[in-house]
């Protein structure tokens, strides 16, 4: 084999290097695109159904692998969701309320993928009626057993002790 050819005769380039940097690229594009989408995600579901304060969560965790800024907005509202967590357990009313919306927001997702005819009352055309389908149902029975799956899990982590607050604050630093 002669230098800087291979067995073939083509010229040996090392490309590696410039792999590596447009992989490198194409996985920080990702990250920050996934990043912002549950960030603002979950800002919309902190107003809409669905698990806000997780989501946003989420989006901070992977931004602040590459801003200084989402890294230091992560363990506030880190804590935020889990003080929530934990003050929503704390008396049978409030468990009940929240797996009774939780299941409500689901049933609505399968009325919703289902997507009966519109009502008399209806407005706007038909097809205006319940946009998105099983798309958007599929969303909202998600963001349902997400929420079933935080209430199990704050049930089992801060019902029934002494200070629910402190041990919240503490659960949310330990997981950094």
């Amino acid at each position: 084999m002669r230098h800087g050819h291979l067995a073939g005769g083509h010229p040996m380039t090392d490309d590696k290097p410039e792999r590596r940097r447009s992989t490198k690229a194409v996985r920080r594009l990702v990250l920050e695109i996934v990043g912002w989408v549950l960030l603002l995600a979950g800002l919309a579901a902190l107003f809409l159904p669905g698990p806000g304060l997780l989501l946003m969560v989420a989006g901070l965790a992977v931004l602040a692998e590459q801003y200084e800024w989402a890294e230091r907005r992560l363990e506030p509202v880190k804590v935020m969701a889990y003080k929530a967590a934990a003050d929503g357990v704390q008396t049978w009313p409030r468990i009940i309320a929240s797996c009774s919306g939780a299941i409500a927001l689901g049933a609505i997702g399968v009325y919703w993928g289902v997507r009966p005819d519109a009502p008399d009352w209806w407005p706007l055309r038909e097809s205006w009626w319940l946009i998105g389908g099983w798309g958007t149902g599929a969303t909202l029975i998600l963001s349902a057993v997400i929420a079933l799956g935080f209430i199990v899990y704050s049930f089992r982590t801060f019902r029934g002790i002494p200070d629910p607050e402190g041990a919240a604050e503490r659960a949310a630093r330990e997981d950094d």
